[in-house]
C-alpha cells in the first residue's frame, strides 16, 4: 500500500521560503509520476508541480520560476522548494502519486492521482 507523508509547512512572511517534504513508502514502481497540489479555503484543489524520476517536470503558471520540485531517488522523498512566497500561496499542500502513465496535458489534474498524503499547511502573511 502506498503511503505518503508531507512535512515542512509553516507560517512565513511574504517573500520568504519554505521547503515541503513528502516521504514515500510502499511504491513498487520507482518511476511513478508524482505531484504537489494545494487547496485554499473555499477553492478547488489545484495542481502546483509534477515530476517523475525519468520524466518531465511541469509547473502551474502561478508558481513557475518560484517553486522547484525534485526527487531524492535513493530515499524516495519528494520535495517542493518554495521561494518568493505570496499570500496567495496560502493553502493546504498535498503530495500525490499516480498509479499509471499520464498523457501530456493531464499532469496537474488531481483526478489522475490515486494516492494522497494528509497535507501540510502553508500560511503566508503580507
Amino acid at each position: 500500500r502506498v503511503r505518503l507523508e508531507e512535512s515542512g509547512g509553516g507560517s512565513v512572511q511574504a517573500g520568504g521560503s519554505l521547503t515541503l517534504t513528502c516521504a514515500t513508502s510502499g511504491m513498487r514502481d520507482s518511476d511513478v509520476r508524482m505531484g504537489w497540489f494545494r487547496q485554499a479555503p473555499g477553492k478547488e484543489r489545484e495542481g502546483v508541480a509534477t515530476t517523475k524520476r525519468l520524466g518531465t517536470t511541469y509547473y502551474a503558471d502561478s508558481v513557475q520560476g518560484r517553486f522547484t520540485i525534485s526527487i531524492d531517488n535513493a530515499e524516495r522523498i519528494l520535495f517542493l522548494h518554495m521561494n518568493s512566497l505570496k499570500p496567495d500561496d496560502t493553502a493546504m499542500y498535498y503530495c500525490a502519486a499516480s498509479g499509471r502513465p499520464l498523457p501530456i496535458g493531464t499532469w496537474l489534474e488531481s483526478e489522475n492521482y490515486n494516492s494522497w498524503g494528509q497535507g501540510t499547511q502553508v500560511t503566508v502573511s503580507s
